[in-house]
């Protein structure tokens, strides 16, 4: 998904510019800084936006808004926590923005394409870590591999409404014609997410923010 200017009725934008500086704002206040002055984070943190960069340049449109493509936010949630995730995304947005020319709906699409998938992903971690044992295949199949796909599917369902409701595209339409595809990229969503992360966790374990080896593998 991907709005472009004639998408986004005039009464939005101010609403939305106004919604998404205040949580980039807050995620400026909140982000773990000090965390950046450890040896590769900075470098992993740019690195992995121009990785998922890549991964929204391979898409296919169906009608002008409606691409298909991987999204990348779940693992950059459990990669870096939500506040950098979303600062890693809105780089992202920002140069793809920029090689797209649609900043009018560049708020919009912020909202769609990195508060709300960064927001459901670290729910999802949150629940887990909370409600289930600290294990490493739980780790990785709830929150990397369940957790991808079903921020995917949020996002897709999110994404449909709001073009219904901005009156671009009869919600039957979406239905039949955009929906179903995007809840098939869910799989390679959570296909690619968790294989990532367990590479990570396997090899890298102190490049991933929300894993600690003594929480989920020592004790087991």
């Amino acid at each position: 998904m991907n709005f472009t200017n004639t998408l986004i009725p005039h009464s939005w934008l101010l609403v939305s510019l106004l919604l998404f500086a205040a949580v980039l704002a807050r995620a400026l206040f909140a982000a773990p800084w000090g965390v950046l002055k450890k040896p590769g984070v900075f470098n992993l943190l740019l690195g992995a936006s121009v990785a998922v960069l890549a991964f929204w340049q391979i898409r296919a449109s169906i009608q002008p808004g409606l691409n298909l493509h991987l999204l990348g936010a779940t693992a950059l949630t459990l990669l870096f926590g939500p506040w950098f995730a979303i600062l890693a995304l809105t780089l992202t947005l920002l140069l793809s923005t920029a090689w797209d020319g649609t900043w009018q709906a560049f708020a919009l699409n912020g909202l769609l394409m990195v508060v709300l998938p960064v927001t459901v992903s670290w729910w999802i971690y949150r629940l887990v870590d909370s409600k289930l044992p600290n294990h490493f295949f739980i780790y990785i199949f709830f929150n990397a591999f369940f957790g991808a796909g079903i921020t995917i599917a949020v996002m897709s369902f999110a994404a449909s409404w709001t073009l219904a409701l901005a009156g671009d595209y009869p919600f039957d339409y979406l239905l039949g014609n955009y929906l179903p595809y995007y809840l098939l990229m869910a799989w390679s969503e959570a296909m690619t997410t968790g294989m990532i992360m367990t590479v990570l966790v396997a090899y890298k374990p102190h490049w991933v923010a929300t894993f600690d080896d003594k929480h989920y593998i020592d004790r087991k």
